[in-house]
């Protein structure tokens, strides 16, 4: 038993990054404060710390990845030691001192997104007798994805549509999003902008940012007026991609228009939210974005190229195929409603947002790993 109705229980959090300012994965410090709610001890295993508040009974341990550089007196040896492999291996020997000598302030495992962490682990866990629990939500994956979850006791994920959703052992789960923050966010200062679209997450291909921006260039050619903004960072591998995004943007005259800004930390996303009419997203059908859910909590009108929408929100808003000019289409069908048609919209768009709450989240994941 993982945890009952008298005595609550023991978990091991495995995830990428502990910190409140990262862009993409700073929301996940205000998931591990919801989930210290329901067990009475948690402990973190990351491969990066950073900044963050947590409450009492959760303890962090991080592998190092912050830790730029070993210092060594000899700068010979700090060369070698800087290589990759060596990083690699002093990241692996960390992780099974914490998951070893930790092992008996646990009783289960939690992966997030990473099943890396299953693959190194997974034998030693079923040696203690742990419970393994994974969450993986993502349109890919692989025979690695596929040996991970042999280990797992449940695989969770939030879109029917994710690769690890086949399994028979996969529980659906609510997307997780903050509504305290989001929904009760109010500040006299912040008022939605007219015709005002947003684009806010990671900068990469499968976001698929490029089309938006064709969209918008779409936008620009009909005489629709508007204003863009894009946040968000790209990783090394997609710094070529945005620079070609930003020089069409340009090509298509839309610098005056359309501006992009850094990625922020999810606690400074509330006031982007509220300062935007109309929220766009383009991810496939197997990611749902929890930004999705966040913009809606926010008064946006989402518009999202995800299937897992249909049936649950107003299927004009729902992105069939992700091309330039259906999603113009889509954002002019917008951009011409009427404000009474807008409120009915937001106020059914955030009672659809409340049931993928954290709080509904923390206490299914409760159930599903009791």
């Amino acid at each position: 038993m993982i945890a009952t109705s008298n005595k609550k229980s023991r978990l091991l959090i495995l995830t990428q990054k502990i910190d409140v300012n990262d862009p993409i994965l700073g929301f996940f410090c205000r998931w591990i404060e919801e989930f210290a709610k329901n067990f009475d001890r948690i402990t973190v295993v990351c491969l990066q710390k950073g900044e963050y508040n947590l409450p009492e009974n959760v303890k962090v341990f991080s592998l190092g990845k912050e830790e730029n550089n070993f210092q060594f007196p000899i700068s010979n040896f700090q060369s070698i030691f800087n290589f990759k492999i060596f990083k690699k291996l002093r990241y692996l020997s960390h992780f099974y001192r914490y998951i070893v000598r930790e092992r008996k302030n646990y009783d289960a495992i939690f992966v997030h997104m990473n099943q890396e962490y299953v693959l190194l682990g997974g034998i030693f866990w079923k040696i203690f007798g742990k419970k393994i629990y994974m969450w993986r939500n993502h349109h890919s994956g692989s025979i690695l994805t596929d040996i991970a979850s042999v280990f797992c006791t449940k695989v969770f994920c939030t879109s029917k549509y994710s690769y690890t959703a086949k399994y028979k052992k996969t529980v659906l789960m609510p997307v997780g999003v903050d509504m305290n923050k989001f929904i009760k966010f109010k500040s006299s200062k912040v008022h939605k902008v007219k015709n005002s679209i947003l684009f806010l997450g990671r900068i990469s291909p499968s976001k698929n940012v490029h089309i938006f921006v064709e969209a918008l260039g779409i936008l620009k050619s009909k005489g629709i007026d508007f204003t863009a903004d894009i946040y968000g960072d790209a990783s090394p591998e997609s710094v070529e991609y945005f620079e070609k995004i930003k020089l069409r943007s340009q090509e298509i005259a839309l610098e005056n228009i359309v501006i992009f800004h850094k990625g922020v930390p999810n606690r400074q996303t509330p006031e982007i939210y509220n300062s935007h009419e109309i929220f766009v997203n383009l991810s496939s059908s197997g990611m749902y974005d929890k930004t999705i859910f966040e913009a809606m909590a926010c008064g946006c009108i989402a518009l999202a190229s995800n299937d897992n929408l249909k049936g649950q929100i107003d299927e004009r808003f729902v992105i069939g195929e992700r091309e330039a000019e259906k999603v113009a289409i889509s954002l002019a069908g917008v951009l011409s409603l009427s404000e009474e048609e807008k409120q009915k919209i937001i106020s059914d768009n955030i009672r659809f947002a409340g049931t993928h709450s954290l709080i509904i989240l923390s206490e299914k994941l409760l159930v599903e790993m009791r």
